[in-house]
């Protein structure tokens, strides 16, 4: 009994993600940083092109989009279709798990939206009370 007990602690443990050891910790960087929430959410409409999520995603160059469109892609969240034509064409699109990831990032980059004067406001009264 108490070596099923001890399997199961392990195996809720294995994924606690306050621990400095969880294995998730690197892929919940690379998911929920600047560049990876607005790719996810770009790919929300539909797959994209390169160029396009290029252009969509102001700001971002394309090296940062290639280094996240690979650990996205490493992480199972997004998909890379290369047709066999000259010049070949790369779409990307969101997995299954990326689709399911896309719901909850939209609605925190909503509540962005919904707040953000609120929160803007915020930092110009906390700026002004340190000035």
């Amino acid at each position: 009994m108490e070596t099923e007990q001890r399997a199961t602690a392990d195996r809720l443990l294995a994924h606690d993600t306050f621990d400095q050891k969880c294995a998730l910790r690197p892929i919940i960087d690379q998911t929920t940083s600047r560049w990876a929430t607005l790719i996810v959410s770009a790919l929300v409409s539909g797959p994209h092109r390169f160029a396009r999520l290029h252009a969509r995603i102001g700001g971002i160059s394309q090296k940062m989009l290639s280094q996240n469109l690979k650990a996205l892609g490493r992480a199972g969240l997004v998909s890379r279709e290369v047709a066999s034509t000259t010049p070949p064409q790369v779409t990307y699109s969101l997995t299954e798990l990326g689709v399911s990831l896309a719901g909850p990032l939209t609605d925190l980059l909503g509540w962005f939206g919904r707040h953000g004067e609120e929160l803007l406001a915020a930092q110009e009264h906390y700026d002004n009370r340190r000035a």
